[in-house]
């Protein structure tokens, strides 16, 4: 396999390691078979350390092509909680108000995921990477600063309710991207007339990728310590095919 030129790495991220953990552990094990200082190495779609799934990692050459493969459909499974809220809408920050659930019922549950589909307005988080004045939104919000973040237009292809029950429901949710998934928990909390958070995520596709292709990080470094690598023939090629998976690669 060719790192250098360029290969792409479906990868199963855990819960609690950051995206960037994630392209730090394969790039160091890379430069360390290299024998380099230097490897491009980057991802496509940041999951948050809370949230687990399919995480497309391009090297060298092929992070020419993360907008793009950024770009997929998005799929995921989420757990929310109803009845309460946070300030991060997860589980990162603490329960800061509590609403009734004895009104929320299976059908209303379903009338009110029906709505969500389409074309769709959302506000992100006032916990998330965008940027206000050159900050990250996070930095601001984690210091107690008010955030106010403009509505951004996305689509969601599908939602599906999986499960429920009236204080905790788990949907499929398929998306564009730039879909929060916390914030989605947010606003179907609120018209639900209660409150909502996430509690578990887990990415199972983007584009092509899909979560059974992906390997557990520690395997994907066992096989990246043990596949053969090789230099470019041809420094200025970039392969056509991008997708490679290590279950269709000879080692």
């Amino acid at each position: 396999m060719d790192f250098i030129t360029g290969e792409t790495l479906l990868i199963d991220k855990p819960v609690g390691w950051t995206s960037f953990d994630i392209v730090k552990r394969v790039r160091s094990t890379l430069t360390r078979r290299y024998g380099l200082k230097k490897l491009k190495v980057g991802h496509a779609g940041t999951l948050d350390p809370l949230a687990s799934g399919v995480m497309i990692v391009v090297t060298g050459r092929s992070t020419k092509m993360i907008e793009q493969l950024q770009a997929g459909v998005k799929e995921y499974i989420a757990t929310i909680a109803l009845g309460a809220t946070t300030p991060s809408f997860d589980l990162e920050t603490e329960i800061d108000a509590r609403y009734p659930t004895d009104h929320i019922t299976r059908q209303l549950v379903e009338q009110t995921l029906s709505r969500f589909t389409g074309r769709i307005e959302q506000i992100p988080p006032a916990f998330s990477a965008c940027k206000i004045d050159g900050k990250r939104a996070y930095e601001l919000a984690r210091k107690g600063k008010e955030v106010d973040l403009k509505p951004k237009i996305l689509v969601i292809d599908e939602i599906e309710l999986l499960e429920f029950s009236p204080v905790s429901i788990t949907v499929r949710v398929v998306c564009s991207k730039g879909t929060y998934i916390r914030a989605l928990a947010r606003d179907i909390g609120q018209a639900l007339r209660s409150g909502g958070h996430l509690t578990a995520l887990r990415r199972t596709r983007v584009g092509d990728a899909l979560i059974g292709d992906c390997l557990e990080i520690d395997r994907t470094v066992e096989l990246l310590r043990e596949v053969d690598i090789t230099l470019p023939e041809n420094p200025d090629l970039i392969p056509e095919k991008l997708s490679q998976r290590f279950s269709q690669t000879k080692i």
